[in-house]
Parts: C-alpha cells; structure tokens; sequence
C-alpha cells in the first residue's frame, strides 16, 4: 500500500458542486485531457490520501478529478446514509467533467465506481484496483457492519478504525495508531460496508462498461481471487496483475496500466 499524504499537500484548487440531494461536494481538478476521476478506498479523502501521487502521474494524461466523498474532508453528510446517494454524487462528478469520464476505484472506491455504471451512469471505462468482493453466493455480512456503527455511535472512533482495518484483513505489519485524519472519517467506514453488502454477482454481470481490474501478485489470496472472479463476471472485463505488496502497487506500475488501457 502506499502511504497517505497528510492533509494539506495538495495544491489544486478546491471547487465544490452539490449532489442530487443537496450535499455539498467538495473536489480538486488537475492536468487536462480526457477526463478521469478518481474514487477514494475506505477512509480515503483529501486529508488522507492515498491516490495524490497516482494522480499526479495521471494528470500528465487526463484531466483528473478527485472528490471527498460524502462524510468525508470538505464533503457535506446527508443522513440516512444510501448507496443510492453515493452513486448520485458520483453522477455529479461525472456531470462536472463535462457528461462523461473514465473512472478509477481503489477498492472499495471501485465498487462504488461499479454500481454507478451498473445503473447507468455515463462512465466510458473503468480501471479498478482490487475491489473486494464476496464468493458468489455468500451473505453480506452485516454484523461486521453493524459492529463499526456501534463502536462509532458510542464514541469509540479509533476502536472503530481498528476493528475495520482488521476485520477485512489488513496485515498486521501495516496496523498502527490511527492517525487523527483517519479517525475523523471513521463514521463513513460503515458506508464502505454497506457498498460490500450491496454488491452481488447479479450486480457485476449487469455492468456494461469496458473494465480493466488490477490486482498486485503480492496480495492476500482473497483480494487475487476476488479481482479474478470480478474480471470474469463482468460482460467486458479484463484482468492484469502487477508487481507489487499487500493491496497496492508502485504508483508508476499502476499509471502505466491505466494510461495504456484507457489510451487505446
């Protein structure tokens, strides 16, 4: 994984646009060309960031959008929470981007990025990072979900933090204190599960979209497996895998893969 950059080490201007709903969306624009947005990972956002120097390769190629999602950073919350609702602010990035755009998702960010264009919005193509996914045919596990709300509403921010980054099997070498930007977002984790609960097979094979999943050979088995079984259930999804550690590669390993896939 690479590491997060600390809050204040981006230097784009910050505009903002609101959703469906009226949330105010917060996002920083860079680079021209195509355009391409980015979609954060669980605890991911301006303050936490672990795509600004994907995004700074990418920019040399696209013109990249990068966005807080809702709850996070300079991104209003509008409760109750919906997936529904994070597709719509997705629709807004697009609609910001001039109608259409390419779309890359860390993880959970990309499945995100895949119910948006399983309804419809107007994503031209998708480079997906490792999104996790369950066996087809395994239950959502709303429990785990269920246990990040309740640390979360009693106050137990870093608990929360911790018991995720756990529960979906980060390395131990990888934990450590949860910085303070981390526990700040601690409350959109659940969103991130409720995204995982929502994604079914029946979901993925709807998906029209051209896709290109990315996975890193060093990679826990189910993170491989799962970028594997996403890739053949997608009507039009391709599969690379790429030198690198737990869930992440080196940043120049992914632009590569990106620009050539979204260049031809």
């Amino acid at each position: 994984m690479n590491p997060p950059a600390p809050a204040g080490q981006q230097d784009m201007a910050n505009t903002r646009t609101r959703s469906a709903d009226g949330t105010e969306i917060g996002f920083d624009r860079q680079g021209s060309g195509p355009a391409l947005i980015m979609v954060d990972p669980a605890g991911g956002y301006s303050g936490f960031d672990q795509l600004h120097g994907l995004a700074a390769r990418l920019a040399d190629h696209f013109t990249v959008i990068r966005y807080d999602r809702r709850g996070r950073g300079r991104s209003q919350d509008t409760p109750p929470y919906a997936v529904a609702k994070e597709i719509e602010d997705l629709t807004a990035m697009v609609d910001e981007a001039g109608g259409s755009a390419s779309v890359y998702g860390l993880s959970s960010g990309g499945l995100l990025a895949l119910h948006a264009a399983a309804e419809g919005v107007p994503i031209t193509s998708l480079v997906l990072f490792e999104p996790p996914v369950r066996a087809e045919g395994e239950p959502p596990d709303t429990r785990f979900t269920n246990e990040i709300k309740a640390l979360v509403a009693e106050g137990r921010r870093q608990e929360a933090v911790t018991h995720f980054l756990t529960g979906i099997g980060v390395p131990p070498e990888y934990l450590g204190p949860v910085p303070p930007a981390f526990e700040a977002v601690a409350h959109t984790l659940a969103y991130d599960c409720e995204i995982s609960n929502a994604t079914t097979f029946d979901l993925l094979r709807r998906v029209e979209t051209r896709t290109l999943i990315l996975d890193s050979q060093g990679s826990s088995e189910d993170l491989t497996g799962g970028a594997g079984a996403i890739a053949e259930a997608l009507p039009k999804g391709t599969l690379h895998s790429l030198q690198g550690g737990w869930h992440g590669a080196p940043d120049e390993d992914i632009a590569e893969a990106v620009i050539d896939y979204l260049t031809r």
